[in-house]
């Protein structure tokens, strides 16, 4: 998630609420207030953002989750799922199909550059205007890691959200990928067994709603040298398209919690299929009588597993959906069938209501065993938190009984920056999550939810070593002299995986959160607050999981060549200027769409989540001087109305048109334009040109010489999903919803973007996300992801032919006529006089979310898991 307001329902993502700041000032320096850092993404703002979300969702939301999501997390999450699976529910396979698919086709192009892979400062001084979160502790930042292991050679492993495993011989640092070969680069679990081997599970089950689904466990069993293959594969194909979120070991065997239920396979022979061990409601699961049902994917979804360490055949299972169902619990094993554990436990919960999200960790002795549980009634029901507790069993028995070490209230008071009612720790208990034990110290424990907190006494105290940000703490300052103020760098926020191991002998930590891989010392030091101060970032700039949602390119007048831009989940926006050795952060929180200056790349707008738009005519370079002077704020809040009514996307669509760079196109429920370019200064220079329909909101939008094309949903779920396109001019004048037949036309999928050619606005490409119906359960799944119209959106074909059946997420029409389309598995191109798809390069199988055409002649790909990727457009010619 983002590093700032970002917690709040992103949905899947990690992103933050939508702030309905439309003022051009920092909203913490208004008259008689106290100067708060950075405005609209202030731990106050965070907290009434909160608090006011759950009524956006109750609207935003139509289908019956089961849940009282609060937070833009979780709405992001579903949006982005909902847009690969409307109009139904995608059946296990569709991705490894995708993939076989993408790697048959004929190669266009040559190599593809990566131009982001160098260290990216979250802190970096040129950037502290008010929008930004310079400053904050963090350091250099990349990707979301889910899980990190380590062992005692001095070698470290992290595994990303969406851009594989890496691996470093150093301790961490100067890492190499080694999943590249495999079908997917989403990580859920990675972990060593007693024998050295590394072990993957695939699928990120961080929000056990991801749209980038797993293929199953691989294991490497040298992982100090080699890679991942296909071949390197446990088991069948009984785990494809799950997320993964742990694996353990017992007996034997490896246990797996999925989102399909508990399976086990043993680590000795490694072929032959998975056994099926306990699903709490086997008829939602693929091939069964329910696997069509809309809830499907929330019915089976486990989370841990604890085997008991003096009797491994002894195991408990921890199942249940974050947001509660009656399913949720502990289970175990009695009499041949798995039941419901309720007696036993001590203060552990056992009831559906309060067991949701759940951690263990084991001490290495035997002695002790410790649980985290985030509670379904406390995220309906409490602002501040869904943590019910972290707990300790003191027997080493996961059976218990167990003991309340610490609640919400108790880690806020040890020294955390969430200290604010409506954000406090565990606030996002159910998307930020890791437990470990030191080795050799069974009271030494550390535990994560968005900040990291270690006891040294087996949980009787803690200490907030990892801070949120320090933007709350009195050594903090703006000064650009200083990275952080006077006070110690911290972690970035939204803590996911844990490892400790050794380097050169001494013991380190080593922590994977949205902002990548961070270690200190297992013995290390804390100021008198509680907060380390001996974090180190790990993120060199030779790994690049940054999670693009989009790019843009301009001349960068200052030092020749072009500056790159982009909008990064969890880690605001990036800025490359061609001068750069390390690239610097100059929006903070997520960023999403980006319209930039291809004259001046400096002129650049940047969307928040929810159309929340910031603009800036200096690549928002500031020196903190606004903190005491308002007026010197050089970034400037130009959200349109419908981020203040909830009624856009979390990432909405905004876009430049092609012939008119000052004439701007945002899409909500409405669809608004402005005439002022970057000079636009506040909210109301929006007009509204087209009303798309209550209950319906933009999916996509584009212009050319005035002539705009809206493609939007509503409903947008598999809930009677529905899709459309509006045509009109900027103007406000002509408007009008198209015909869209699915039966030989374009299908009732999401539409995620428009091409227009560059000489006939009436010539356009529309692309079309999701699956077909040989994967799609759902009515007009159809067929096809590329269609073309050459009278203005009256009559389309499908141009798809050989194009792979895979989510296209946006398309670019090339000098000559050719066409690239991004793709959840890489980039495509046709040729101007053939009908033939073709693939560009051979990029991981990372999701391509937008492509552009640099004022270089470039092509611009931005991945979401590996960075930003170029090409010459003549290569392609």
């Amino acid at each position: 998630m983002a590093s700032s307001a970002r917690k709040r329902r992103w949905f899947t993502i990690c992103a933050i609420t939508a702030c309905a700041a439309l003022v051009a000032v920092p909203a913490g320096a208004v008259s008689g207030g106290t100067p708060n850092p950075f405005g609209v993404r202030t731990m106050d703002r965070l907290a009434h953002q909160r608090e006011s979300a759950h009524a956006h969702l109750t609207a935003s939301l139509s289908d019956d989750d089961d849940g009282n999501e609060s937070d833009e997390i979780a709405e992001g999450a579903d949006q982005f799922a909902e847009a690969r699976t409307s109009p139904g529910v995608v059946a296990p396979g569709a991705y490894g199909a995708a993939w076989s698919s993408l790697d048959g086709l004929r190669r266009a192009g040559s190599r593809w550059k990566n131009i982001t892979d160098l260290p990216y400062n979250s802190d970096d001084s040129r950037y502290r205007d008010y929008d930004s979160n310079s400053s904050g502790g963090s350091g250099m930042v990349t990707g979301r890691m889910a899980a990190m292991a380590a062992d005692n050679d001095g070698y470290a492993y992290a595994g990303s959200a969406g851009g594989g495993v890496w691996r470093s011989s150093t301790g961490g640092g100067h890492w190499t990928p080694i999943s590249d070969k495999l079908p997917t680069q989403a990580t859920g679990a990675l972990t060593l067994d007693t024998a050295g081997r590394l072990w993957l599970g695939t699928g990120e089950a961080t929000t056990n709603a991801d749209a980038y689904l797993g293929s199953g466990v691989y294991v490497l069993s040298s992982p100090h040298h080699g890679s991942y293959s296909t071949r390197s594969r446990v088991g069948g194909d009984e785990l494809e398209s799950t997320t993964i979120h742990q694996l353990r070991f017992g007996a034997g065997k490896v246990w797996a919690a999925t989102s399909e239920g508990v399976w086990s396979h043993s680590t000795m022979r490694l072929s032959g299929s998975w056994k099926l061990e306990y699903a709490p409601n086997p008829d939602y699961l693929p091939g069964h009588s329910k696997a069509n049902d809309p809830d499907a994917p929330y019915k089976n979804i486990t989370n841990d597993i604890a085997v008991d360490p003096k009797d491994p055949s002894k195991v408990l299972l921890a199942v249940g959906w974050r947001s509660g169902d009656e399913y949720n619990g502990f289970f175990a094993q009695h009499n041949g069938s798995w039941q419901r554990v309720t007696t036993g436990l001590g203060d552990l919960p056992s009831d559906s209501a309060t067991v949701g999200e759940v951690t263990f960790a084991a001490s290495g002795d035997g002695s002790r065993y410790y649980a985290i549980d985030q509670s379904p009634k406390q995220l309906a029901n409490n602002p501040d938190s869904s943590l019910e507790g972290i707990y300790v069993s003191k027997s080493g028995s996961p059976f218990g009984p167990w003991t309340k070490t610490a609640d919400y209230h108790q880690l806020a008071a040890s020294g955390s920056a969430l200290t604010t009612a409506g954000y406090m720790p565990g606030v996002q208990a159910w998307y930020n999550q890791f437990l470990s034990v030191d080795p050799a110290n069974a009271d030494h424990v550390y535990a994560g939810l968005e900040e990291v907190y270690e006891s040294q006494n087996g949980g009787t105290q803690w200490s907030t070593v990892g801070p949120y940000w320090n933007f709350n703490f009195p050594c903090w300052n703006i000064d650009p002299s200083k990275q952080t103020g006077d006070c110690n760098p911290t972690t970035h926020s939204d803590q996911h995986g844990i490892a400790i191991g050794r380097y050169h002998g001494k013991p380190y930590v080593y922590v994977g959160n949205d902002g990548g891989a961070y270690k200190r010392p297992v013995h290390g030091s804390q100021d008198a607050d509680g907060h380390a101060t001996d974090w180190t970032s790990l993120n060199d700039g030779t790994i690049d999981t940054l999670q693009y949602f989009s790019v843009g390119i301009g001349k960068d007048l200052d030092h020749g060549g072009v500056s790159v831009t982009g909008g990064l989940q969890d880690n605001g926006q990036s800025e490359l200027r061609s001068n750069d050795k390390v690239m610097g952060s100059n929006f903070g929180g997520d960023g999403t769409d980006t319209i930039t200056d291809t004259a001046n790349g400096c002129n650049i707008a940047q969307a928040y989540v929810y159309l929340q738009i910031q603009v800036t005519q200096d690549c928002a370079v500031n020196d903190g001087s606004w903190e005491s002077d308002p007026s010197k704020a050089t970034s400037y809040s130009v959200a349109p109305p419908d981020n203040a009514t909830g009624e856009a996307r979390f990432v909405a669509p905004m876009s430049a048109d092609a012939k008119d760079s000052s004439t701007w196109v945002a899409g909500g429920r409405h669809v608004w334009v402005q005439t002022h370019g970057y000079a636009i200064r506040s909210s109301t220079e929006w007009t509204n040109a087209f009303d798309l329909g209550e209950g319906h909101t933009a999916t996509a939008v584009a212009s050319s010489g005035g002539k705009v094309y809206a493609a939007w949903c509503g409903p947008c779920n598999n809930q009677g999903f529905t899709r459309g396109i509006a045509v009109g001019n900027a103007d406000g004048t002509g408007w009008h919803q198209i015909s869209l037949p699915v039966e030989g036309k374009v299908p009732n999928r999401y539409l995620s973007g428009f091409a227009i050619d560059p000489q006939n606005a009436d010539h356009v490409y529309v692309t079309v996300s999701g699956f077909s119906r040989q994967w799609t359960e759902g009515p007009g799944a159809g067929v096809g992801h590329v269609f073309e119209t050459k009278d203005g959106g009256t009559t389309w074909r499908d141009v798809s032919g050989n194009f792979p059946d895979v989510p296209a997420d946006s398309a670019v029409v090339l000098p000559g006529g050719g066409l690239a389309v991004a793709t959840d598995l890489g980039v495509v191109y046709r040729g101007p006089h053939t009908a033939k798809w073709e693939r560009v390069g051979s990029l991981p199988a990372v999701a391509v979310l937008q492509l552009k055409i640099g004022p270089d002649n470039k092509l611009y790909a931005a991945t979401h898991g590996r960075g930003i990727y170029t090409m010459p457009v003549r290569e392609l010619q």
